[in-house]
Parts: C-alpha cells; sequence; structure tokens
C-alpha cells in the first residue's frame, strides 16, 4: 500500500481551491477492501476512486474501459459523482480526451471528456436510471429535528423526497438562501437516521433562478460534515425535479455549491426528453 500512487483532483472547478478535492487511484491491482479504505481514510477527502480492469463481458473503447470503485474515509459508496469527474480528468490527461466507459458497483457509467477553451478538462457523466420516493412524515420530521429547521423554512414548490441516481439523497428545498447558508446540524443524529434510510448525502437545494440553484450536502455517513461539490446528489436531484414537473422536459441546470464553504464549484446538469438518465458536467483539475 504504501508504494501505491494517489493523485489528487479537485472537480467542479478549474481552480484547484475551489470545487470538491477527490483522491485517484488509477492502478488499484492487488488493494484489498481494507487498504482501499485505509487509503481513503488516510487521506480525509469525502471519495476516493480506485480503478481496476474492466469486468469481462463490458463493451467500451479499447483502453477506455475500467472497473472504479469509491470510498469515504468511513466506507465504500455505490457511487460518486465528482470521484468520476476526477477521475476521467486524471484519464485524459494520460490518454487524451474522450469516451470512457466505467462499471461502477451502482452500474455502468458513461463519461465523454472534452478540452476546453485554455486546455481545460470538462468531464460529462451519464447516470445509471434514477427514481424517487416519498418520505415518510416521522423519518422527514427527525431529518429537519437534526438539521434544526423548522417546517416554515422548507420550500412549499419542492417536496421532500428521496432521490437516487446510482446513490441515494433526501431532497429538501430552502425557502430562503439564508436558510440554506446558516447549515448548523447535530452530526451523529442525521448520520444515525441516513444509515438507517441508506442516504448518501442530503441535498439541501435553494431555487435562485428558473434553472438555477444553490445546494448543500451534509455527508456525515462519509465521516465529513460537508460534501462541497456532489455529482451524485445532482444527478438524482436532475431526476427530481424532472418528475415533479419543476423544469422543462429539455433543461440544463446550473448548481452552484461550496460557496459557504469557501471552496465554489458548478454543477452542470442535463435533462434529455425521452432519455431518463441525468447527465452531470464539471471541469476537473490536479491539486498541486
Amino acid at each position: 500500500m504504501t508504494d501505491t500512487e494517489v493523485l489528487r483532483y479537485t472537480a467542479f472547478s478549474h481552480d484547484p481551491e475551489g470545487g470538491n478535492p477527490a483522491g485517484v487511484v488509477l492502478d488499484a491491482a492487488g488493494l484489498d477492501d481494507a487498504a482501499m479504505l485505509a487509503i481513503a481514510a488516510r487521506l480525509g477527502y469525502s471519495e476516493t476512486a480506485f480503478l481496476t480492469a474492466p469486468p469481462e463481458g463490458l463493451e467500451g473503447p479499447a483502453g477506455r474501459s475500467f472497473t472504479v470503485r469509491y470510498f469515504s474515509p468511513k466506507a465504500e459508496v455505490p457511487f460518486c459523482g465528482h470521484a468520476t469527474v476526477a477521475t476521467a480528468v486524471a484519464l485524459a490527461e494520460r490518454i487524451g480526451a474522450g469516451e470512457l466507459l466505467l462499471a461502477t458497483r451502482a452500474g455502468t457509467v458513461p463519461v465523454s471528456v472534452t478540452a476546453e477553451d485554455g486546455g481545460r478538462l470538462r468531464a460529462t457523466l451519464t447516470s445509471v436510471e434514477p427514481h424517487i420516493e416519498e418520505i415518510g412524515a416521522t423519518d422527514l420530521a427527525e431529518a429537519l429535528a437534526a438539521l434544526d429547521w423548522p417546517v416554515g423554512d422548507l420550500d412549499p414548490e419542492f417536496p421532500p423526497r428521496i432521490a437516487y441516481a446510482g446513490a441515494r439523497h433526501l431532497v429538501l428545498g430552502a425557502a430562503t438562501r439564508a436558510r440554506l447558508a446558516d447549515l448548523a446540524y447535530d452530526f451523529a443524529r442525521l448520520e444515525a437516521l441516513m444509515r438507517r434510510l441508506d442516504l448518501t448525502t442530503v441535498q439541501l437545494v435553494h431555487r435562485a433562478g428558473p434553472a438555477e440553484f444553490h445546494v448543500r450536502d451534509p455527508f456525515p455517513v462519509g465521516g465529513v460534515v460537508e460534501d462541497p461539490a456532489t455529482g451524485a446528489a445532482a444527478a438524482a436531484f436532475g431526476a427530481y425535479v424532472r418528475e415533479l414537473g419543476l423544469v422543462p422536459a429539455d433543461a440544463v441546470l446550473t448548481l452552484h455549491q461550496g460557496e459557504d464553504m469557501g471552496r465554489p464549484g458548478v454543477l452542470t446538469v442535463e435533462l434529455r426528453a425521452g432519455d431518463p438518465r441525468v447527465r452531470v458536467g464539471g471541469e476537473g483539475v490536479r491539486i498541486p
């Protein structure tokens, strides 16, 4: 494990001081679960991605298909959007921009990497097929109590739901930007609820315009207070707003995340009529 090269990239920003940092291990062959968890814990980022050879039968571009697993400092997670973007950018720097195919525990995830003006790299992942479900009144009350959010601080146009696009997230709408900015929650209490409901994060959202949102993601189950930019939650949120008719069937949404943490990032969420999957994109860059 001491010889394993662990790369550090940030996702959803071109600034190493912005977005969400992730660890990337491009060659995890020979690492068992305990070793991967230990690396993720030592690094301390919300997730680290570990790549190995693709499974037999995965039909992807030669030399551009991989198996990927994601570990937080406390546990493995089935899918992580920002670590996927970070991994795709790291791969593109070595094998060139283009199409990638990743076999994750949540399903197969295609990723497209393009070179932007000035050589910046941008990665766009396509989620597995998403769905949303209602949350029970007792569980919702417990979530609000853990967050210390009165019911009146919720945006009635955004009914609480659990959304999935590779991982499960509870979506709660904040009526004001000030409510979203004031985040101080009971870590242990929210973690206990999230473990019981198999949630990865809580996606807190405030609508700033027809296609513009500010979001925050408490992540106690991962061992961190807050995730700076959450691609998996962005994909789940895209499914949520589409199913509830809050945006057009064809839409490109802009999500601002990390501003209240001092790590601003921008996530682009694309919805296409007739395709249930959600596309989430953003820039990425290596952290010196």
